[in-house]
């Protein structure tokens, strides 16, 4: 009685879940086994390519049979064997040692010469099957991504959709990916603090599980991100099709963060307005620091009249510039209607621009079919064609392009309005209820910026605001007096006022300043 292991492999842990190849293995391995009167002692199973040197369980099997725990093994075929000429050679040094190697797919005799030539050839073979499979894998690879698609699975924020499509954004990760660039990009966190924060916000990874410090740092790192492609092993960098999760801008800060080009200190404390006062005399920023259990915020420029003031101040002071856009729900109700009216006639305008827009669109496409039939039919030569085919191909996209500005224009104007009723009727509502980190989110939104002068908050507006925070003032500051704060006097005036500042193209130079 002659007892031998047996080998069986499959080369990926799919095949191997799936079961069927090596069920099938395991069969004809038994059947060869007594046939030949052979016993098998124990049974090597692996899921890994053959392709590449370095298998485990392989490796273990023929140390054994050096050792001479068995007098042979039985495998399958040659090619689940070894796809690889080295560990083909292994077992070559096993026959000549005298050790027995059976194939139960292939009736060869290893023992002599005509069996180990044919072996030798068909272990060749598979060698150079490998390769090929490599080759036309590479290509399909460099096809893919040539076209703009990601061969590889999607990172973090995305998902696949199959083969042959674009990544397309997770509905529940891409949010966070974006609050993570965004948070980063602030310098208020590093690695650790953000990671904690995105894991209470809900940011997991393909597991289930925390994403870690490396898994933060590969995700800041990846252009995937911002629609580019990158293949880290061999630097190549392709234009995506997918669409991209973080604006360059951003992505260019967190890089700048992540490479020490910005101080990150991850904040030991964090003050309410800290790089958010600038004094209004250097433009530097104010410094905060803790006294006495009060925090103030100082100018440390040399030879610069030293702003200095508290904490508390500034929130009493942001309250009063809030109290001066606060409308009663009458007024807003007013100027809400006022501006859908007005907004309901430019889209009457713009909609004769965009239809004739269209309309040109059309007649440039309707011109090259014209052209095309015309040289089908072989009543132009080829250069006139080609010709005022490209002639017309740029006229359709100057068209096209036009058509888009008069879209994109009437979505920003209207999505200026929609933002800046939404702004007041926060601040309206929110008046007695807000806290002072409320109340600094909500100035930060309607000002450019926050200034101080002594001890006085400098507050430079963005359109429309400063004239919504003078309606009921005089030319000199102060309120009219005999007129109601309640409502403004020529309710359709101002909503007229506020729809044109809202549909300037381009700000003013100075924005205007509130000082109280």
């Amino acid at each position: 009685m002659r007892y031998v292991y047996a080998y069986i492999r499959v080369s990926t842990l799919k095949q191997g879940e799936h079961g069927s190849s090596l069920t099938e293995q395991r069969f004809a391995i038994e059947n060869y086994a007594k046939r030949h009167n052979l016993t098998i002692t124990e049974w090597f199973e692996e899921k890994e390519t053959a392709a590449k040197r370095g298998r485990t369980i392989f490796t273990h099997m023929l140390a054994l049979l050096i050792k001479g725990r068995a007098h042979g093994v039985i495998i399958h075929k040659i090619d689940r064997g070894a796809r690889n000429l080295r560990d083909w050679a292994d077992l070559g040094g096993l026959i000549d040692k005298g050790i027995e190697v059976h194939f139960a797919h292939e009736s060869l005799d290893m023992q002599s010469r005509g069996g180990r030539l044919a072996a030798d050839i068909q272990a060749v073979v598979a060698a150079d099957f490998i390769r090929n499979l490599r080759d036309e894998v590479k290509k399909g690879f460099q096809g893919r991504l040539r076209q703009g698609l990601y061969p590889l699975p999607a990172p973090l924020g995305y998902k696949d959709q199959g083969r042959g499509l674009p990544k397309i954004p997770d509905p529940l990760m891409a949010p966070l990916v974006q609050q993570a660039f965004r948070l980063y990009a602030s310098t208020q966190y590093n690695l650790y603090t953000l990671g904690k924060e995105m894991h209470q916000a809900g940011l997991r990874n393909r597991r289930g599980g925390v994403v870690s410090r490396n898994g933060l740092s590969t995700m800041l790192n990846n252009e995937f991100y911002i629609g580019i492609i990158h293949i880290v092993r061999t630097g190549e960098r392709h234009q995506g099709i997918h669409e991209p999760l973080i604006k360059k801008s951003q992505f260019d800060r967190v890089q700048d963060v992540l490479h020490g080009r910005t101080k990150n200190t991850g904040l030991k404390h964090d003050f309410r307005y800290r790089k958010s006062l600038r004094c209004v005399h250097c433009k530097y920023n104010l410094i905060p620091e803790r006294q006495k259990g009060n925090v103030y915020y100082r100018c440390h420029t040399r030879d610069c009249p030293r702003a200095c003031v508290r904490e508390d101040s500034i929130d009493e002071q942001m309250k009063q510039v809030l109290d001066s856009l606060w409308m009663p729900n009458e007024e807003i109700i007013v100027i809400e209607r006022e501006l859908s009216h007005l907004k309901e006639e430019r889209f009457k305008r713009s909609k004769e621009l965009l239809n004739a827009a269209e309309l040109n669109v059309s007649n440039i496409d309707a011109r090259i079919s014209r052209l095309t039939d015309a040289y089908i039919d072989r009543m132009i030569d080829k250069a006139t064609f080609e010709e005022k085919n490209q002639k017309l191909l740029h006229e359709i996209v100057n068209a096209r392009e036009s058509l888009n500005t008069i879209c994109k224009e009437f979505e920003e104007k209207d999505g200026r309005i929609q933002i800046f009723l939404e702004l007041i009727k926060a601040i309206s509502t929110n008046r007695d209820y807000a806290n002072e980190l409320e109340n600094r989110d909500l100035l930060k939104s309607v000002t450019s910026s926050f200034q101080v002068d002594g001890k006085n908050l400098v507050v430079n507006w963005k359109i429309p605001f400063e004239a919504v925070a003078s309606r009921t003032k005089s030319p000199y500051s102060e309120p009219y007096r005999y007129r109601p704060r309640t409502r403004h006097p020529k309710p359709k005036h101002f909503s007229k006022q506020l729809f044109h500042l809202l549909h300037e193209q381009k700000p003013p130079d100075e924005p205007k300043k509130f000082i109280l």
